[in-house]
């Protein structure tokens, strides 16, 4: 299925919370979960980067699965390879 749009995204996100899904040149990707060892020391890096920015106010900090929409022509959403 191409030429799918954030709309289309933002619908099947609410139907299947359960899954991670990038929005990429029209098509829906489902990604892969992480492993249990991999999501730890995601979560460990989020949390010495939060103590780290936060009282500094140096910006945001977000974890994998926060989606971001590419400056490009398809409108893409990905979210960072953790």
């Amino acid at each position: 299925m191409s030429g799918l749009t954030v709309k289309d995204l933002e619908k099947l996100q609410v139907d299947y919370p359960d899954y991670q899904m990038e929005l990429v040149g029209g098509e829906i990707i489902v990604m892969s979960p992480s492993g249990l060892e991999s999501g730890e020391i995601g979560s460990a890096i989020v949390a010495y980067l939060w103590n780290w920015v936060r009282p500094r106010k140096l910006g945001r900090v977000i974890a994998s699965s926060g989606g971001f929409r590419l400056p490009n022509p398809d409108e893409d959403i990905s979210t960072p390879d953790s």
